[in-house]
């Protein structure tokens, strides 16, 4: 059976260009950085082109860019590494409800060393409370983090706006990015956003599974997370997984000839999909409203029927989709993203996030909005809310 893949937020497809420049440095160019002789040298020469390639995408100094594994230990590295560097300034943080796992527990563990967190509430649409932000800023708040869009819903959140009102408030707070869900979807550039840190993915944008970078600005102290050796300048210790950093500098390279079909084609496909099911499924809803997204990602509520039965039906097709974040797919818990957007607990437990590539074709498109409403509509025949269902259809068909 043919894979139909909707699940992008959670991961992508390596890019042939990407993986065939990966090659040589998983056979012959096989040198450790930190030596002198020549593979050795090749190898941190590929590290050295690959750093200066994530700079460019990023429009920020190749010596501001420090590889990691993932973006959860870009996140960890950024919260901890400022708050352990600055805890004699202060010890409050401010973040949002709706981050990713990786920052909300960051949080709770920093919690438990005696940090005071702020979590800033979001509206039904999933866009932050500005006001509130701006009012739990103090002398004492060192680190705000905020994510530049949602994995769950894809809502981009005004970084620059944020950035600004920081520095007026308290220019010592540092500001970090999680921007996992961006790279290589919408142009970023650090220095017109403002932020002094920001995290990003490979695998996210049609790089290898671990493989990540974190941006920070050369004004910026952190503590080191992982201590050993002296590679990427201190800041992260461990022999430089080469082949993989390879790998994410020619995505980043790759991406930026992509940024304009990911803004058009990727958004018109995804506008597409999303027109059809809310045009043949009555129980359908958007969760994000009218909030501004990244092009390829859409959350869709269907009202009164389980989630995980839509994702089973679509996988028997070979449909790939998802409940939300894959880092949080083993939980039974609903959504924390959606239910801090307050979206009815008659829909939260039904929906299903669908992410594009640039891969995904008009073909895949018709085909999921020719066969959902038929998965939908035998998962309400079997639904104990037959009465409420009834109801909603009148509704929406008048």
């Amino acid at each position: 059976m043919e894979v139909k893949y909707f699940d992008n937020s959670a991961t992508t497809r390596v890019k042939d260009e990407v993986f065939k420049e990966m090659i040589p440095y998983l056979s012959i160019e096989y040198g450790n950085p930190s030596s002198l002789y020549s593979i050795g040298r090749s190898a941190k020469r590929a590290i050295s082109e690959a750093r200066r390639r994530v700079a460019s995408l990023i429009n920020c100094s190749p010596e501001e860019i420090y590889f990691t594994s993932c973006g959860s230990e870009s996140d960890n590295t950024a919260l901890k590494g400022i708050a352990y560097a600055n805890k004699e300034k202060g010890n409050h943080i401010i973040t949002s409800k709706i981050e990713h796992p990786a920052i909300l527990n960051s949080c709770k563990s920093l919690e438990n060393k005696g940090f005071k967190i702020s979590y800033i509430d979001v509206d039904k649409d999933g866009m932050l409370n500005l006001e509130k932000l701006e009012s739990e800023i103090t002398d004492q708040t060192t680190l705000i983090s905020i994510m530049y869009a949602n994995n769950e819903t894809g809502v981009i959140y005004p970084i620059q706006k944020i950035s600004e009102m920081i520095k007026r408030k308290n220019p010592h707070t540092k500001f970090f990015v999680d921007a996992v869900q961006v790279a290589g979807k919408i142009p970023i550039d650090v220095q017109e956003l403002g932020v002094d840190l920001l995290g990003i993915s490979g695998h996210k944008f049609h790089a290898p599974k671990g493989v990540g970078a974190l941006y920070c600005n050369s004004k910026t102290i952190i503590t080191p997370l992982i201590i050993g050796g002296h590679q990427e300048r201190g800041k992260r210790a461990g022999t430089e997984n080469v082949p993989y950093i390879v790998g994410l500098g020619k995505a980043a390279e790759v991406a930026t000839d992509f940024l304009k079909y990911e803004a058009t084609e990727v958004k018109r496909l995804r506008d597409k999909l999303e027109a059809g099911i809310l045009k043949n499924v009555y129980n359908a809803r958007l969760n994000t409203g009218a909030a501004l997204r990244v092009p390829n990602t859409t959350n869709i509520g269907f009202e009164y029927i389980e989630g995980e039965l839509i994702l089973l039906h679509l996988s028997d097709l070979g449909i790939c989709a998802s409940s939300g974040s894959a880092c949080t797919s083993g939980s039974l818990e609903p959504s924390h993203v959606l239910r801090a957007m307050n979206v009815p607990f008659t829909a939260i437990h039904g929906s299903i996030r669908l992410s594009l590539s640039k891969y995904t074709t008009e073909q895949e498109i018709d085909y999921v909005n020719e066969v959902l409403p038929g998965i939908i509509e035998k998962i309400r025949n079997i639904s104990p809310y037959q009465d409420e269902l009834a109801e909603l259809k009148k509704l929406k068909t008048h």
